[in-house]
């Protein structure tokens, strides 16, 4: 699935624990409630998507979009434990 486009689509309650989505296109997905847990998100575009409740725990998020994500209502409840390259996201702090 690395570079794969998911750009809008609706996936909430998705499965994508331990996949390979580095370089994906997530731009204002729906992943409310996803379990995104160990994914490989390097360098994946996730401007605006909805992260409510999702399951982060072990991913790796380094050199990730993430502007507006965590701008959304509910985003304290994503579970961050344990994401790798916390400190290369772009737009983590607008």
């Amino acid at each position: 699935m690395q570079g794969r486009s998911f750009a809008f689509h609706d996936l909430p309650g998705a499965d994508f624990s331990g996949a390979d989505l580095q370089g994906a296109d997530l731009t204002g997905a729906d992943l409310t409630g996803a379990n995104l847990r160990d994914a490989n998100l390097s360098g994946a575009d996730m401007t605006n998507a909805k992260l409510t409740g999702a399951k982060l725990t072990g991913a790796n998020l380094t050199n990730a979009k993430l502007t507006g994500a965590f701008m959304r209502p509910g985003i304290n409840r994503a579970d961050l434990a344990g994401v790798k390259g916390l400190d290369s996201i772009i737009g983590l702090v607008d």
